[in-house]
């Protein structure tokens, strides 16, 4: 059917076969037709046997994504449809879809492709040079569909300005796909009211990973003094707030993010009770140890301090101090919620991070919680790609 055939060398595709979704340039053994990079392929193990079909980009080490195992698959409307379908039947049985992630790429079988929906907004970000020609076909399956449950979406903006992009040989692209409108848009997430910035907001505009992870402090936070690092738009902290926090301080190096917090927590009517200071977290926290201050409850929420395996050792660094710091400033039975948004920052190493951190501040660790991303960003099996974020709850003890 597809007469391009990307033959495997022996004992390699051992993810791919294991139900990964990626072949590696180094994996293959040949590549027969004739192709235009972002074509769709047949891709086959060095003993012919038929292994599925997905698009290639020799630009990239990724030089294959696979789209389907199915010898008699016909990759068209009809397929994206079905594929589109899923996505939003499994969004509606395990997560409030009035913001959430409604295709998460490998991870929904359409490699190389997100879209966030903010209320009536979709937002979308693609990675790769084959799932960029179906882009427009899969956004309009999901207008079809999400219409067919009397969700009209008013516009659509794409956030396709990852570096990543070049390494696919593309460009890097944001802006309106169809007509333009206004980008600030209201969502209300865990019973928080947020104005989201599709267009110049981090990522595609909020991070919809972290929704269950962030009602589950809203008990711990009940009449407490908390702190929020690297608060981003003020999530954390504003859940804190609706939750009936006493005090809540979210910390955020970024002047535009802590101006948002500041608007998302008024829009709360939060502004007496959860405030936002502009600062850099790593030179914040020795100062407010230095003063004596302790919280109750402590939240980090660092960027991904690692986007590749080379950087790994300077990022385990970090996230050691600013754990040391942060369970330092925890009150003796007060908790730490603490998490890694990084890929690379596999869950034993982040653990035996905390760990250390702990040994060092001579504080005991009690686990309540561990938790991954939210369900709308599911993790498929064999595509370790797909699970990026580990968030621990600890209630913290001095020595007992």
């Amino acid at each position: 059917m597809y007469d391009v055939f990307v033959t495997l060398k022996k004992g390699e595709g051992r993810t791919l076969k294991n139900g990964g979704a990626w072949v590696y340039d180094n994996e293959i053994d040949s590549v027969a037709g004739s192709f235009a990079n972002g074509d769709i392929v047949t891709v086959r193990d060095f003993d012919g046997y038929f292994l599925g079909y997905g698009f290639i980009n020799t630009r990239s080490k990724i030089t294959v994504r696979l789209l389907s195992r199915k010898q008699d698959t016909v990759i068209d409307r009809g397929f994206i449809m079905t594929r589109v379908k899923n996505a939003w039947e499994y969004r509606k049985q395990t997560i409030d879809t009035s913001c959430c992630r409604v295709i998460f790429g490998e991870a929904d079988y359409l490699p190389g492709i997100v879209v966030d929906k903010f209320s009536d907004v979709l937002v979308v970000e693609s990675l790769a040079l084959g799932i960029d020609r179906l882009k427009p076909v899969i956004l309009d399956c999901l207008k079809e569909v999400l219409a067919a449950d009397g969700i009209l979406i008013r516009g659509i903006y794409e956030r396709s300005d990852a570096k990543v992009r070049l390494l696919e040989g593309m460009e890097r692209f944001k802006g309106f796909i169809g007509d333009p409108f206004d980008t600030n848009v209201e969502i209300t997430e865990n019973g928080v009211r947020y104005m989201v910035d599709v267009m110049d907001g981090q990522k595609t505009g909020f991070f919809l990973d972290q929704k269950n992870n962030r009602a589950a402090i809203q008990k711990l936070c009940r009449g407490k003094r908390v702190l929020d690092c690297f608060t981003h738009t003020g999530s954390f902290a504003l859940n804190a707030g609706i939750a009936g926090a006493a005090e809540v301080l979210g910390v955020d190096a970024s002047e535009t993010a802590v101006r948002q917090a500041s608007k998302n927590s008024a829009l709360n009517n939060l502004q007496d009770r959860v405030k936002f200071l502009c600062a850099d977290v790593f030179e914040l926290l020795p100062e407010l140890e230095a003063k004596g201050e302790t919280f109750d409850v402590v939240i980090l929420d660092p960027p991904a301090f690692t986007k590749s395996r080379n950087s790994v050792k300077n990022a385990v660094k970090g996230y050691r101090e600013i754990n040391l710091r942060g369970i330092r400033l925890v009150k003796d039975g007060g908790f730490l919620a603490t998490c890694s948004c990084s890929h690379f920052m596999d869950p034993a190493l982040f653990a035996k991070t905390i760990q250390e951190a702990a040994r060092s501040a001579r504080r005991r660790l009690r686990q309540a919680e561990f938790r991954t991303q939210a369900c709308d960003h599911p993790i498929l099996w064999a595509a370790d790609e797909s699970y990026y974020l580990k968030f621990y709850i600890f209630q913290v003890c001095e020595e007992k």
